[in-house]
């Protein structure tokens, strides 16, 4: 019966996934009012599962002069695992191999998954990682409305905040979609956009070997590394994540948050974002 269950919550979170983005167009619901953002900013400051005031500053500092980032500077041997798509079944287990290694990371979570696996993110909270937004149903942006666009991201950022996480100020756009309109909401908002540098491709289930070699022959120093701890079969990314660790940490990586990673190695002006584009995610 357990098994059971656990497929079942497979599937629903794939169906989500999968299907989520015609569901977000229609989203209905209305962007919450702005004292309710105002009061959840002010818990983004301080305490646990909150991003530090000095880590608050990389990101501000890095919103001064661009209003995304695919690649720190190269000031400290430092990387970033970044995970997508979670919470999902398979994110305990990643949790799991980052606190056994005492690893930090980012996850960019979909709101809509938080009602079946809110404990995640309960625990990520409590391990002090950060959390940023994917979005309500992991929806593309660059082919919504900015309407939809606007309900997308405030639910995404409204659903982590009612499972206890402060207001996100990372978004990634789900398959790196997103256009002009997405930067004016994310400049509203305060929250800087988070592609990536390294693209593992472990959603399409290459093997373990793959990622790995993906995620160490790609490595550079600022560099932000894509895996998935959601949105389908994750085990292959499970496997290949303690041997990342051990590989890297081998070739002197240090392994730290996106924001810590901004604030240790401020990124360059140019960030050569539109070769992601539409990919990953």
């Amino acid at each position: 019966m357990a098994a059971l269950g656990l497929l079942a919550l497979v599937l629903v979170a794939t169906a989500f996934l999968l299907g989520g983005a015609g569901r977000g167009v229609h989203h209905a619901a209305a962007r919450p009012p702005a004292s309710f953002f105002a009061r959840v900013r002010t818990l983004a400051g301080s305490g646990i599962g909150s991003v530090s005031a000095a880590e608050t500053t990389g990101i501000d500092r890095t919103l001064a002069y661009t209003p995304y980032v695919r690649v720190a500077g190269s000031q400290h041997r430092e990387v970033a695992l970044t995970f997508d798509d979670g919470p999902g079944p398979y994110t305990p287990q990643i949790l799991s191999i980052l606190q056994r290694y005492q690893i930090p990371a980012t996850f960019f979570e979909v709101g809509v998954l938080e009602q079946y696996f809110h404990a995640s993110t309960s625990r990520i909270i409590g391990l002090g990682d950060v959390i940023g937004d994917h979005t309500f149903y992991h929806a593309p942006m660059a082919r919504l409305s900015p309407a939809d666009q606007q309900t997308e991201l405030l639910e995404g950022a409204r659903a982590l905040e009612h499972y206890g996480a402060p207001f996100p100020r990372l978004f990634r756009p789900p398959y790196g979609l997103w256009n002009s309109h997405t930067l004016s909401l994310l400049h509203a908002e305060r929250m800087l956009m988070v592609l990536w540098t390294i693209d593992t491709n472990d959603y399409r289930l290459p093997g373990s070997a793959a990622i790995v070699r993906a995620a160490v022959d790609g490595a550079k120093p600022g560099a932000i590394i894509l895996l998935h701890d959601g949105g389908g079969n994750r085990s292959e990314t499970v496997a290949a994540l303690p041997k990342i660790i051990t590989k890297l940490r081998a070739r002197g990586y240090r392994f730290v948050t996106v924001p810590r990673l901004l604030i240790d190695n401020p990124p360059p002006h140019d960030q050569n974002v539109y070769s992601v584009v539409g990919h990953g995610g």
